[in-house]
């Protein structure tokens, strides 16, 4: 027959294999709690590290960026102030040039349209002249002669005051210091001599007169000078 086996042999073993089994999970389940405690205080650390060092490649990449910026940035050579101010020299040059050519034109302009303004004032002026020479010639004509010298004396005057009036229009006035003081910028004294009516430093006589336009003195009056009794 075969040997029955005793049960309490049989569960003493069975207990102390659980006892044993509760103990090994148990210390399973500590160690693994420990780990735990330890790779969460350890990873901020390591991924601070890992960004430490992350930046730390970063920054001579970054470093280098601005150098090379700085060295491309770098400014060129400043021109030679020699040759800025040959520039400059050879520029004013050229516009004073430009302006002397423009002040020359305009110097030709002025004289040409002055001498076309004297030449129509003369050519009027002329005209009428030629009016005058016109009455001259039929008075001298031989048809026309007066036999009576009053009446040709009388055409004479009338042709004088013709041509005295076309010289009042053009601006022409005598001048006639005849008992006026002498005026050395008007008169010019030729004599003097002595007179009881005339005071001295007065014109006696007007030997010649003379003649202005337009307030300018063509020509001076030639007179007689009293140098008083």
């Amino acid at each position: 027959m075969a040997e029955e086996k005793n049960p309490e042999q049989n569960v003493e073993p069975n207990d102390a294999e659980r006892a044993q089994f509760e103990q090994d999970v148990l210390k399973a389940a500590q160690d693994a709690m420990n780990l735990e405690a330890d790779g969460s205080t350890s990873s901020p650390t390591g991924s601070d590290n890992a960004g430490a060092s992350q930046e730390s490649a970063e920054k001579p990449a970054d470093a280098e960026a601005p150098k090379a910026e700085e060295k491309s940035a770098e400014p060129a050579a400043a021109p030679d102030p020699t040759e800025i101010l040959k520039q400059q020299l050879a520029e004013a040059n050229d516009r004073n040039l430009r302006l002397m050519a423009e002040f020359d034109n305009f110097r030709r302009r002025s004289a040409k349209e002055q001498l076309e303004l004297i030449e129509v004032a003369n050519g009027k002026l002329l005209e009428k002249l030629s009016e005058v020479q016109d009455n001259f010639e039929r008075a001298f004509a031989s048809e026309n002669k007066a036999k009576d010298l009053e009446a040709f004396e009388k055409g004479m005057q009338m042709i004088y005051n013709q041509f005295a009036k076309v010289l009042t229009d053009a601006g022409l006035e005598q001048i006639d210091p005849t008992g006026k003081e002498f005026d050395p910028n008007l008169h010019e004294a030729l004599m003097q001599q002595p007179s009881d009516t005339i005071p001295e430093g007065h014109v006696v006589t007007v030997f010649q007169k003379g003649y202005k336009l337009k307030n300018k003195i063509l020509k001076t009056a030639k007179v007689i000078v009293s140098s008083g009794k």
